[in-house]
């Protein structure tokens, strides 16, 4: 697995003397893209009904639910990134931590899968888990992960959704309420306006 993991990654890093304007692409997808998540979250909670807000706040939680999956995975298994292997070329600065899994793909996808199981927002879980491929394939262009790294992102992205939306309601419940309330009190000028939805 590790040396289909190795020879995936080469065929998809980037040369040793990239075009300038892939490269530049690559950088943005990588370190940009990745806010119109957290942009579409709140865009939505904005101008959606209950339903759509209670999907939102199931899609935030599986977000951070993988991303502890993730610190537990970093504490008994650490992978080196491709650049501390002196394997393929690196265009994009990080920390030499482990690669193993994707913290943004984890981030993405867990918040897309559950995005999609919630009829409310299933249009735009296809759109959050599409966004993730580009990410996934500029990370890894520009040398800072393995293949290996996105598919155990979605793997846990996976899980995570699955736990959001169909065992976290004991959480998902009052933590709604709780969000609403504030959110009302916090927007009701805009709100009495119609700029944002009650």
């Amino acid at each position: 697995m590790e040396s289909w993991n190795e020879s995936a990654f080469l065929w998809l890093n980037a040369s040793a003397h990239p075009l300038p304007m892939l490269l530049l692409l690559a950088r943005g997808l990588a370190e940009y893209l990745f806010w119109l998540l957290p942009a579409g979250l709140v865009w939505g909670w904005l101008r959606g009904d209950d339903e759509t807000r209670t999907a939102l706040l199931a899609a935030a939680i599986a977000g951070l639910v993988g991303m502890g999956i993730n610190q537990l995975i970093g504490l008994v298994y650490v992978h080196p990134r491709p650049f501390m292997l002196q394997l393929g070329h690196t265009f994009l600065a990080h920390a030499p931590d482990s690669s193993f899994p994707s913290d943004h793909l984890t981030l993405i996808w867990a918040t897309a899968f559950s995005l999609w199981l919630a009829p409310a927002t299933r249009r735009m879980g296809v759109m959050c888990a599409l966004l993730g491929l580009p990410v996934a394939w500029a990370r890894i262009y520009l040398g800072v992960h393995f293949p290996l790294d996105m598919l155990a992102a979605a793997g846990i992205g996976a899980l995570a959704a699955y736990w959001a939306m169909f065992r976290a309601c004991w959480l998902i419940s009052p933590l709604l309420r709780a969000a609403l309330a504030l959110y009302r009190r916090a927007f009701a000028p805009l709100i009495v306006r119609g700029w944002v939805k009650a």
